[in-house]
């Protein structure tokens, strides 16, 4: 019977999952940063420098040895490497390793006695790598948007304004500050390109889906922009040589090394996918389809969508679909979640529950009424906004609400408009096959769930676990990329043989909410001086 590993090279942990063919989980290994590499001396899976705390960054070398770990563990778990007919993954998303020339020399000689860190030593012109949790690139950022024409331009063009994250402004960073090693790098990665080639024994190629979080993708023709390029590095024919040309995110880039094969027993047959980004990996875990949103509601509440056609926005992210090449996804993220819910659950129930909470939703209608609140603990991302802001049915600004429960649902229904809103913005269109996937800690909540039904006017569904969505979607995508190369299969929804195991939780009530007038306020808001 044939298995299909999902590698998922995150912030705090490298994790293994392997599927059998009908992809049901089998087994799964994990390697945690801190705690097993603490001579790498990470906090968090990350080493915070520089005066201002700015800079974070992990040595290249930890993620090497934790592959290696890793690898070690499932073999010590008697695993049949021999079985594996196909394996993809996923890199957090926008960090970026710098391969030493003559690195690729090194890594299709492997010997199978010795292991990859011991010979990977000395392979990387940078040695610590910069992840997403880096904020020191705000003056290449600014530059970036100036030489291609304004942060909307840039938008346009790559799906996301700059941000200090991003892979291209990081690039900048050292081929300004560190030319030496600039010049010496022979091929940059993102994270999970860089973990793929550990696996193929030579570079593996960026993938469209990831790469679109680079700010230097087109993410239409899917090609590097040279525009972005050449305000990255002055001779942007060298750059573009250094990243090597984007793919698909469902190629097949070849057969596994023959060092995974003489070391752990693989299969010479076995097919490596392109990796892709954590994101993107959970949009396939999470197995989403056209029209469909996922929503998280945590202490951040984060949408992922599916989109057709993306529609310009200076907020939140547009990636090509790491399942469908000609569709996109977009990420918008909200700071103020469960947080705000809570101090809203403390000021207007007696007893500071969650029940009361609920029955103070389940005892006001929608639409409240007319009364609609922007409520923002801290200075919020989509709008950009702090502070409480309470409108009656008349678009009058009042201090508050008489009635407690009338409070609670304009915090509830005000948080739901605000997605569907933003998302609308972005491209994102709803139709009568749409679903809504909730998960995270407020996905409990039924009442809750009334609210975010009605607001998107679509059956909200309960995702269960969705800590292996992006490695179990990295498995499922090894299948789809291999049977796509074997032309059995086109879409990503046929390797499947049953539908998604969806718990359903709530339908909505029909009523039409007002998003033209939530926008007409958010402005308001936004003007407002806080």
């Amino acid at each position: 019977m044939s298995t299909f590993l999902g590698f998922d090279l995150s912030t705090q942990q490298l994790k293994i999952l392997a599927t059998n063919e009908h992809l049901e989980h089998l087994c799964e290994v994990s390697v945690h940063f801190d705690s097993e590499l603490a001579e790498f001396e990470t906090k968090g899976g990350a080493i915070v420098s520089g005066d201002d705390n700015l800079t974070v960054t992990v040595p290249t070398l930890l993620w090497v040895k934790a592959m290696d770990l890793a690898l070690n563990k499932l073999k010590l778990q008697n695993f049949d490497f021999k079985s594996v007919a196909a394996v993809s993954g996923t890199g957090q998303q926008h960090g970026s390793v710098y391969w030493k020339k003559g690195a690729q020399q090194i890594l299709g000689h492997l010997s199978s006695d010795k292991t990859l860190v011991e010979q990977l030593t000395g392979c990387f012109s940078v040695d610590n790598s910069p992840i997403w949790m880096d904020s020191s690139t705000t003056a290449e950022c600014r530059r970036l948007e100036e030489e291609v024409g304004g942060a909307m331009k840039l938008v346009e063009i790559t799906g996301s304004r700059a941000y200090e994250r991003f892979t291209g402004n990081q690039i900048r960073k050292i081929y300004t500050n560190q030319r030496e090693k600039y010049d010496d790098t022979e091929r940059i990665s993102l994270v999970s390109s860089f973990a793929c080639s550990l696996l193929l024994g030579k570079y593996a190629a960026i993938d469209y889906s990831d790469g679109s979080g680079m700010n230097l993708l087109d993410i239409r023709t899917k090609c590097w922009d040279e525009a972005c390029l050449k305000a990255t590095a002055d001779d942007d024919e060298k750059l573009k040589a250094k990243l090597g040309e984007p793919v698909s995110s469902s190629k097949v880039l070849g057969a596994i090394s023959s060092y995974m094969v003489e070391r752990f027993g693989f299969n010479p047959d076995c097919r490596v996918v392109a990796f892709t980004g954590d994101n993107p990996a959970s949009l396939a875990g999470c197995r989403l389809q056209k029209g469909d949103a996922v929503v998280s509601l945590g202490t951040s509440d984060t949408l992922i969508l599916w989109l057709d056609q993306p529609i310009p926005s200076l907020a939140g992210h547009v990636f090509v679909n790491p399942i469908d090449d000609d569709a996109y996804m977009a990420l918008l993220c909200f700071k103020n979640g469960s947080l705000t819910r809570e101090r809203f659950r403390d000021l207007f129930t007696k007893d500071k529950t969650w029940e009361e909470f609920s029955s103070a939703l389940q005892s006001t209608k929608p639409g409240n009424h007319g009364n609609l609140g922007f409520y923002f603990d801290a200075q919020e991302i989509l709008p950009h906004a702090i502070g409480d802001h309470r409108f009656n049915s008349q678009d009058e600004k009042v201090t508050s609400f008489s009635d407690d429960v009338v409070n609670i649902r304009s915090l509830v229904e005000g948080q739901f408009i605000a997605k569907r809103y933003h998302a609308e913005k972005i491209g994102h269109n709803l139709s009568g096959e749409s679903r809504i996937l909730a998960t995270g800690g407020a996905s409990s909540n039924q009442q809750v769930l009334q609210v975010l039904s009605d607001v998107f006017q679509a059956p909200v569904y309960i995702l269960g676990d969705t800590a292996n969505s992006a490695s179990l979607g990295c498995a499922y995508r090894a299948k789809h990329g291999l049977m796509k190369e074997k032309s059995e299969v086109k879409d990503f929804s046929e390797i499947f043989q049953h539908g998604p195991s969806y718990q359903l939780a709530r339908q909505p009530i029909k009523f039409e909410y007002d998003t033209i007038r939530y926008g007409r306020l958010e402005d308001r808001v936004v003007s407002t001086k806080s």
